[in-house]
């Protein structure tokens, strides 16, 4: 049975967890160069999927019964691609090298 869930971050959570996510969860990727410049969707959002939930130092690879990803997207109100890729940047976003 798929099961899915979603939910929406704002404020300090939505801080706090971009915070972890760049700083601490994408650099433990294997040969992590950056995330995708192509992710966009022409409105200034941004989607970034990982491939394990892992990533993240609070989960205990004890009580994980199946590794599981997850997707994040990313909804900001720049008008453009390239003024959210900016505004990500500030926030630490690590883009990968053109």
């Amino acid at each position: 049975m798929n099961v899915g869930a979603k939910v929406t971050l704002r404020g300090e959570r939505m801080e706090e967890f971009m915070d972890k996510l760049v700083s601490v969860a994408l650099p433990r990727v294997r040969d992590f160069r950056g995330v995708s410049t192509k992710a966009f969707d022409g409105r200034g959002n941004y989607a970034l999927g990982i491939r394990e939930q892992l990533l993240f130092p609070e989960i205990e690879y004890d009580k994980v019964e199946k590794i599981r990803g997850m997707e994040m997207i990313f909804v900001t109100t720049a008008k453009t691609d390239e003024e959210c890729m900016e505004l990500l940047r500030l926030l630490g976003m690590p883009f990968a090298q053109a």
